[in-house]
């Protein structure tokens, strides 16, 4: 017979301690003590006790909540913490003799041309830096060679380029020599240097600080990273990506209403994605018409009772129609897709799940005897273009002045963004290090899963 401290002890839970992922040094170089009395003191000093002031000793605490702080077990003054952005009274740089540069690399994405009048306009009205050039097409821009010129950049100038999409600069793919890229920033007697771009681009800007500091020179880097897919660690979320899910979750409408015209239609649409489907993700919650998404985080099998295509099926049987939604990296694997094809960026040259699942949909229920009308919408070169919407124009002014306060404060190897929804200094290294994804047990897939309706796992 049990006892009564048997029985309290049989329905005990016992709890295991979650791993505490290690912390990254979120350090920030800087090229030397700030000594210059800022243009800005004036306001600072009547902001002081406003969220504009910002105090140099103070941080942002990685974790935000009261377990993982203590599971760190270090003192306070130990636990990993970021700096937060802002103005600072002592800057490093004199305005008077301050070149700043700005060049864009990469894809396309809404708000590269808000982030680039958001800088001129800071440096020029608030630090009254006298010049400010835009670098033509990218890193290659720097190259001699390519025969590109520099652009003189003033607020005239950019005052009107946010309402049009893409990049007034010009962008470019690929890897540049970063020793012919300093020779540049000398020759153009550049003191900032502002790198907007994704995690090559940011790679690239990494081996350009190290070629500056082997030179000895001061010459500072800040990036304003870029990525549609949203996937930059330690960053809430990346600029563009409100307007990427809001114009891809049209195309989501578009796809329902075709489907539902038809007798036994099917919408399928192709999203931006190639390691994250948050665009997919919260292009399907926005629009709530699709019946099935698939992302690059869960793989998903198409035959058997328990596949896609037979679920498929059973919808368009029970209600004459489904939609379905894919990000553009998902089912790699399905296609024989080693990865070992590379694009300009050292990306790997992903395969047409798009295509693929078009014919494999029409394959299947070819083979069922049923007839069926597919429309297949792919958006992305669309949604890439546009501007940025009223919320990330805004995001986008604030992640420049972020910048530019940072890089005259000296700060140099660093990108800005938005943490806990403050805005905060991340080395480079750190923002390079790993990709933000969607995690397959958390609370953004749960969502997607009991909006779609979809089984967790196909097959």
């Amino acid at each position: 017979m049990s006892s009564a401290a048997d029985a309290s002890t049989e329905h005990t839970v016992v709890e295991f301690p979650r791993p505490v992922p290690p912390a990254p040094d979120m350090r920030i170089t800087t090229l030397g003590p700030a000594r210059i009395d800022s243009p800005m003191a004036g306001l600072l000093d009547a902001r002081r006790t406003s969220e504009h002031y910002v105090d140099e000793d103070d941080r942002v605490l990685l974790d935000d909540t009261l377990a993982g702080i203590t599971a760190r077990g270090v003192p306070r003054d130990q636990l990993p913490a970021m700096e937060p952005c802002g103005p600072r009274r002592k800057i490093f740089f004199d305005p008077a003799k301050t070149r700043a540069a700005i060049v864009t690399c990469g894809g396309l994405c809404p708000g590269l041309n808000d982030v680039i009048a958001g800088l001129v306009r800071t440096l020029t009205y608030h630090y009254r830096v006298r010049r400010v050039v835009g670098i033509r097409n990218g890193y290659q821009g720097f190259i001699p060679r390519y025969g590109h010129d520099v652009v003189e950049l003033t607020p005239e100038a950019v005052r009107d380029i946010a309402t049009d999409g893409g990049t007034v600069l010009g962008t470019s793919r690929g890897p540049q020599d970063p020793d012919e890229i300093v020779d540049c920033l000398e020759r153009l007697n550049i003191n900032i240097l502002f790198v907007i771009g994704g995690d090559g681009t940011m790679r690239g800007a990494m081996r350009i600080v190290e070629t500056i500091a082997e030179r000895g020179l001061y010459i500072a880097v800040v990036g304003v990273p870029k990525t549609i897919d949203n996937d930059i660690p330690y960053i809430d979320q990346s600029f563009g990506f409100q307007t990427a899910f809001s114009h891809a979750s049209d195309a989501i409408r578009a796809a329902r209403v075709e489907a539902t015209a038809t007798a036994n239609g099917i919408g399928l649409v192709k999203l931006m994605g190639r390691h994250s489907g948050f665009i997919a993700c919260y292009a399907a919650l926005a629009r709530s018409g699709a019946d099935v998404v698939l992302i690059p985080e869960v793989p998903f099998a198409l035959d058997g009772d328990n596949g896609l295509l037979a679920h498929l099926r059973r919808l368009v049987s029970d209600r004459g129609h489904a939609v379905v939604v894919v990000a553009e990296g998902a089912g790699q694997d399905l296609l024989g897709n080693s990865g070992e094809a590379r694009d300009a960026s050292g990306n790997a040259r992903l395969g047409d799940i798009g295509l693929y699942l078009r014919r494999r949909i029409a394959d299947h229920f070819a083979d069922a005897g049923i007839e069926t009308s597919i429309r297949y919408i792919d958006p992305s070169y669309a949604i890439r273009s546009v501007p940025a919407n009223p919320y990330d124009s805004v995001y986008c002014v604030r992640l420049s002045q972020a910048a530019v306060h940072a890089a005259m404060s000296g700060r140099t190897g660093m990108v800005v963004g938005r943490y806990r929804r403050r805005f905060v200094h991340v080395p480079m290294a750190a923002a390079v290090s790993k990709r933000n994804t969607v995690d397959p047990h958390g609370d953004l897939w749960m969502a997607v899963l009991e909006s779609t309706g979809q089984p967790v796992r196909f097959g």
